[in-house]
């Protein structure tokens, strides 16, 4: 059975939980939301620091941390901020990294917002 955990971002609108957990699992995706549901469309680091707090948010939410972090995918719509995002993604992760994928992608669902990151993570009791 799935359980929706409350990470403290609001609704969006759209028909999605922030983050599900089944079983030992989580499952959460994030972009650059405020807590007060505004998105950044500032810079790319500003922007990558946000959505990466907000999945720290999210396994803080779910009872792990981001040590628990198993696989994250980086969409942004520019892979010329791909060094930005490493840079960003190394202050939140430690050795041994999770498993990644990264892409450029046409567009995001708000513009100017340049990167969206889909993770999972495996809960160790």
């Amino acid at each position: 059975m799935k359980e929706v955990i409350d990470v403290g971002l609001p609704a969006l609108g759209q028909p999605f939980s922030w983050a599900v957990r089944a079983s030992n699992m989580v499952f959460t995706a994030h972009g650059p939301v405020r807590l007060d549901g505004s998105i950044d469309i500032g810079p790319v680091e500003e922007q990558a620091r946000l959505t990466f707090a907000n999945l720290e948010r999210a396994m803080t939410a779910a009872g792990g941390s981001l040590d628990n972090v198993t696989q994250v995918l980086i969409q942004m719509i520019d892979i010329e901020d791909m060094p930005v995002i490493d840079k960003v993604y190394r202050e939140f992760f430690r050795q041994p990294f999770p498993n990644r994928s990264s892409a450029a992608v046409k567009a995001l669902v708000v513009p100017g917002m340049r990167i969206e990151i889909v993770a999972n993570a495996v809960l160790f009791r």
